[in-house]
């Protein structure tokens, strides 16, 4: 499984952006795709997952109410809308993928077998 992330860059306290995470080469049926983020000098950590029909979401605290995570299976394509970003959210934002669905979404790193490259979110005050 390839996975593409994209879509990061440089924002203002208050605004919104998109990042985006194609995946090809993917042969299992049933999995969960989530997003993590890693500042510097910090472990990587969960930020929402989403299952592989789009049913079901899953947001960490910090992020509930801000973020939208929602996915395009046509397109093989997940999507986190982050709005009212805050500086606390710099980071590189991964994606990754989970082979298999068993109706509970798991938010450890280890857990996830496939990653993308990351993609740099800055959020300036």
């Amino acid at each position: 499984v390839q996975l593409q992330a994209s879509g990061g860059g440089l924002v203002q306290a208050g605004g919104s952006l998109r990042v985006s995470c194609a995946a090809s080469g993917r042969t299992f049926s049933s999995y969960a795709e989530a997003w993590f983020r890693q500042a510097p000098g910090k472990e990587r950590e969960f930020v929402s997952a989403i299952a592989w029909n789009g049913g079901s979401t899953y947001y960490a605290d910090s992020v509930k109410g801000r973020f939208t995570m929602s996915r395009d299976n046509a397109k093989n394509t997940v999507y986190l809308q982050m709005n009212s970003l805050k500086p606390e959210d710099t980071a590189v934002y991964y994606c990754a993928n989970k082979r298999g669905w068993y109706g509970e979404f798991r938010t450890r790193v280890h857990e996830y077998e496939y990653w993308g490259q990351g993609t740099q979110v800055t959020v300036s005050s």
